[in-house]
């Protein structure tokens, strides 16, 4: 089943459309705080890699797209914390399995 209109994401013209279950694990995802710095939800939803709707990390709009401090930028959040993607999936898991 396609995400409708209820599940709304920027999403290239050429993309399929989501399944029932990815939607569901996006709309969870978003729902946390950020894996890195913590920050209360809600975050966004940061994909590993582009399509994969399992592998996305929870982050704020900092530590996701911010300049100087987001992954999308110059990384000192991550660096700081010495974590990479796989380490912030990592902590995404763990805080849906709770």
């Amino acid at each position: 089943m396609g995400c409708g209109s209820r599940h709304r994401r920027m999403r290239s013209k050429n993309s399929k459309s989501l399944t029932r279950a990815e939607a569901h694990h996006i709309d969870q995802v978003k729902q946390l705080p950020c894996s890195v710095c913590d920050r209360d939800g809600p975050s966004d939803a940061h994909h590993i890699k582009q399509g994969h709707h399992f592998t996305i990390v929870a982050l704020c709009k900092e530590c996701h797209q911010g300049s100087s401090m987001g992954w999308h930028g110059n990384r000192l959040s991550w660096n700081i914390r010495k974590m990479d993607e796989l380490d912030a999936l990592n902590v995404t898991l763990g805080r849906l399995g709770r």
